[in-house]
């Protein structure tokens, strides 16, 4: 029986000097949100701000169903650093690369078919739809660009260097921002402005993450001759764990889609109040996503040494501090309640509306944070099977049937059904957790 491990024994240094550039990072988002909202409301017409926030959603969701490059990467270049095995760690990045390069390649071959169903799915005003089509067919010209960049940043995140990442997105963010000034009010291009604005700064971010890895890697052209490779044996691994991911990235979207779509047909009033709930719960998410990504590099690295002591160590570290920034976003949102409510809505009616449901706003963090947390442990751990099948059983067998459970409650038994499914998903993850411990391998 292993000895319990005292608190400050714990690797509490190199968790947060991993997390805190990635939650530094994960707020310049929402900022850069923020920014675009101010110069496009500004307009004389409302149908721009319309415009833009209809297909900036439509590639949002596009281009985070993709996010299983950037996992799949960290965590396999994680353990190859574990291991010792440069020239895996190398091979990871060339063919991750080479797989964002065709997939994005793809998203533009197929941009008719996809925006088009897509945009009629979500239903644009009249004036909004012609102006939300051309914006969503210029920012898909940057996906190869936007998704070699993820594979990038999820090496650099693999390696334990999250600083890179930080300064990429920054970089990134602020020259949208400019772009945003200068296409949209100074060369009046409207919401079309706004998508060059931000095709233009994710290809500076792509040249400058190339940049970061020719640094590490002097001989990048060399690394391409030597890992490029057509054949199916060497992406087995790859496309494994990146097909894992991808079907759990696409039942947290089915579920996600679901609670709007419900959202929408009780009112704008409750959809609107929905909306800020899950705006504040991402507040939470920023944090506790450096945490998780802290958690894929360091556990991928444990576990690549096959060091079980070191995994536990890690596992535990990063649950504290998960659990630690719940509790404190709990008691933030507790204390600034009179405060939040005003800052998101004026509205009366979404105002009592908020008021009504904030309690959900409290407990989110609490219920939500062990299924941050074990994505980022599992992740890292290359166990992106077992990911997978608890995001199916958290889907299919508790979300769906705790809402028609809990349809006479209307809103409230839609956030009972949607906090019973985070609940889950940190529960049927922490089940397999005691075998991770013990014998750290691969699905």
């Amino acid at each position: 029986m292993q000895p319990p491990m005292q608190l400050r024994d714990l690797p509490h240094k190199s968790v947060l000097a991993l997390a805190w550039p990635m939650i530094l990072s994960n707020i310049s988002v929402p900022l850069l949100g923020l920014v675009d909202t101010a110069v496009l409301g500004h307009l004389p017409s409302p149908v721009y701000l319309s415009a833009v926030a209809l297909g900036a959603s439509l590639l949002s969701i596009i281009f985070w169903a993709m996010g299983f490059l950037r996992m799949g990467t960290t965590s396999l270049v994680a353990q190859a650093s574990g291991r010792k095995d440069e020239n895996d760690v190398e091979a990871v990045l060339i063919r991750s690369c080479l797989l964002a390069l065709i997939l994005g390649c793809l998203l533009i071959l197929l941009r008719e078919p996809l925006l088009s169903m897509s945009l009629q799915w979500m239903q644009p005003s009249a004036s909004a739809a012609p102006l939300a089509s051309s914006y969503c067919h210029i920012r898909i010209l940057s996906a190869p660009l936007v998704l070699m960049t993820m594979v990038i940043l999820g090496w650099f995140i693999g390696r334990q260097n999250t600083r890179v990442p930080l300064t990429v997105m920054v970089a990134t963010n602020l020259a949208n921002v400019v772009l945003d000034l200068i296409l949209i009010w100074g060369l009046k291009l409207n919401s079309d402005g706004a998508a060059l604005a931000t095709v233009s700064a994710d290809s500076l971010g792509f040249f400058l993450a190339v940049y970061f890895v020719s640094r590490e890697k002097p001989e990048l052209a060399t690394l391409f001759k030597r890992h490029l490779s057509l054949k199916y044996q060497d992406y087995r691994a790859l496309l494994s764990i990146n097909r894992h991911l991808f079907i759990r990235t696409l039942c947290l979207l089915l579920t996600f889609a679901f609670f709007t779509a419900q959202g929408a047909q009780m009112g704008d009033t409750l959809l609107a109040t929905n909306a800020i709930i899950f705006q504040l719960l991402m507040l939470t998410s920023y944090s506790l996503d450096g945490i998780a990504h802290a958690s894929e590099a360091l556990v991928g690295n444990a576990v690549g040494e096959k060091n079980a002591e070191r995994t536990r160590s890690v596992i535990i570290t990063t649950g504290f501090w998960s659990f630690l920034i719940a509790i404190a976003m709990s008691v933030f949102f507790t204390l600034g309640q009179n405060f939040l409510i005003p800052l998101f809505t004026s509205i009366d009616s979404v105002t009592a509306a908020l008021k009504t449901y904030y309690l959900w706003v409290i407990f989110l963090p609490l219920i939500c944070f062990g299924g941050f947390w074990l994505d980022g442990v599992f992740i890292g751990a290359g166990r992106t099977k077992t990911m997978q099948n608890t995001m199916l059983l958290c889907c299919i067998v508790v979300f769906f049937p705790v809402w028609w459970l809990f349809q006479p409650l209307q809103n409230h038994g839609l956030w009972i059904a949607f906090s019973t499914f985070s609940l889950a998903r940190g529960l049927s993850l922490a089940l397999f957790l005691p075998a991770l411990c013990q014998t750290p391998a691969n699905d």
